[in-house]
């Protein structure tokens, strides 16, 4: 099924549109015939950054926060369609400050809906995480509340109104404080790398490819939808092997332990939104809860098919070989950049 995206003459808004997400969105559609793409977010030097980078008049910065109901109906006039990337994403920072990431996250997001239902946006996709599933931490469960908030304002739109949906994937390889970045600059200073848990799991995905989820919830999604894009995955220490490997170091791989707040694997889907998942090949979808304020169908209907049924998290998806972590690591520029520091040649990593 096809996810392609006609954003031909729209306005495109991309609330914490000066993140990765972002970026690589800008990078994809100033190429086609979209009409202007708003970046709203609260950093102005990050947004002067862009505005060197870019040199596109199609591009327009709002100074803003989500925080704020005002500056977010003012950048939504005109709007036909949003990406809500906006976020606080650091697991430690929302532990230490759990009120900030609600106002973030859930008041942010709520305000953000309220505004696009008002000025009639087309669509509103909503970025989450897998921290959002049987969440542990502050972070996921301020981005567990704001999945809620976005199916509450969708239950009852007009169906010639706005469209809500979500889409939940997991860890993004090589972005802002994930751990390939941290890899590569242990490596550089000679120290040993770090791991938590070797065992631990997490899913590989390229940005392109969350992108493309977003794009296909955008093409396909109705209200109240909630996409995931299936994904490999791989051991931390098969990871740091892989990359030991890839930079041809000896680099010693020294377990730290788990940090707080941190799972052993990532969850994209419960056991619950399973059972209830349409799968569409590379995506799954799990459409709205239907169920209303009638508190008996909680309680006296059940579901046999609960028990047998298994999330879909890390430890069950398809687990890469070293040697496969390896070929998807040379995608990522910041890979190829240190193995050029290296003077090692991309064929001959492998």
């Amino acid at each position: 099924m096809s996810s392609h995206l006609d954003l031909k003459n729209a306005t495109l808004l991309i609330t914490g549109g000066t993140g990765s997400f972002g970026n690589v969105v800008l990078r994809k559609y100033l190429g086609s015939g979209i009409g202007e793409i708003r970046i709203f977010s609260r950093d102005e030097k990050k947004q002067d950054d862009m505005r060197h980078l870019y040199k596109d008049d199609r591009i327009k910065y709002y100074i803003g926060d989500v925080r704020d109901p005002r500056s977010v109906s003012t950048a939504l006039r005109g709007v036909d369609y949003v990406f809500h990337a906006a976020a606080l994403k650091q697991v430690p920072s929302c532990e230490f400050y759990p009120f900030e990431a609600v106002r973030t996250n859930v008041l942010g997001t709520s305000n953000l809906l309220q505004a696009a239902i008002q000025q009639r946006v087309k669509r509103v996709v909503c970025l989450s995480t897998d921290k959002a599933v049987y969440p542990i931490n502050a972070m996921g469960i301020s981005k567990a509340m704001m999945e809620k908030v976005a199916l509450a304002e969708s239950r009852n739109l007009d169906p010639d109104g706005s469209v809500i949906c979500v889409t939940r994937y997991g860890n993004v390889m090589a972005s802002r404080g994930s751990v390939i970045p941290l890899f590569l600059d242990q490596i550089r200073a000679g120290k040993p790398l770090t791991v938590t848990d070797p065992e631990m799991t997490r899913f590989l995905m390229h940005l392109d490819t969350a992108v493309e989820l977003v794009e296909f919830a955008f093409t396909h999604g109705q209200n109240g939808d909630t996409f995931v894009r299936k994904a490999p995955a791989s051991t931390i220490h098969d990871l740091a092997q892989a990359i030991r490997e890839l930079l041809q170091v000896d680099n010693e791989i020294q377990v730290i332990g788990t940090r707080h707040g941190e799972k052993r694997y990532e969850s994209l889907l419960s056991r619950e939104e399973r059972v209830r998942a349409e799968d569409m090949g590379d995506y799954f979808r799990v459409p709205a809860d239907s169920r209303d304020l009638n508190y008996s169908k909680y309680f006296s209907v059940g579901n046999p098919e609960l028990s047998q049924m298994e999330e879909y998290h890390s430890h069950n998806a398809r687990r890469l070989s070293v040697p496969e972590v390896k070929e998807l690591l040379l995608t990522l520029d910041c890979v190829r950049e240190s193995l050029a520091e290296r003077g090692i040649k991309p064929e001959l990593a492998r």
